[in-house]
């Protein structure tokens, strides 16, 4: 179990990146509205993190489109970049208490 002092030290710009990450792995066909529903975000945040600040860490993740409308689809993480999957996993926890989110 991560200590208090992990999450006395964890960067919530970071940890929202890593969360997206993690959820975009987990929720099945991950779009905008579950990522927003899963976080509580702002639809706006959720696009920046997935558009700016994953690609900032080698975070590949791809919208895989289904539909007519451009925006019926997907995202697909396609590799975690500098984020340490194992870690983000074992500290999910911790992640989510520093930005206030509950995944239940």
């Amino acid at each position: 179990m991560p200590s208090a002092s992990v999450e006395c030290q964890l960067n919530p710009t970071i940890c929202r990146r890593m969360l997206i990450a993690y959820l975009i792995e987990q929720i099945p066909r991950p779009n905008n509205p579950a990522l927003e529903e899963a976080t509580g975000w702002p639809r706006r945040t959720v696009q920046d993190i997935i558009a700016k600040g994953l690609p900032g860490h080698g975070t590949k993740v791809e919208f895989i489109q289904e539909g007519v409308r451009h925006n019926d689809g997907y995202y697909l993480l396609r590799d975690w970049g500098s984020f340490d999957s194992t870690w983000v996993k074992n500290n999910l926890s911790s992640i989510c208490q520093v930005l206030e989110v509950s995944l239940d």
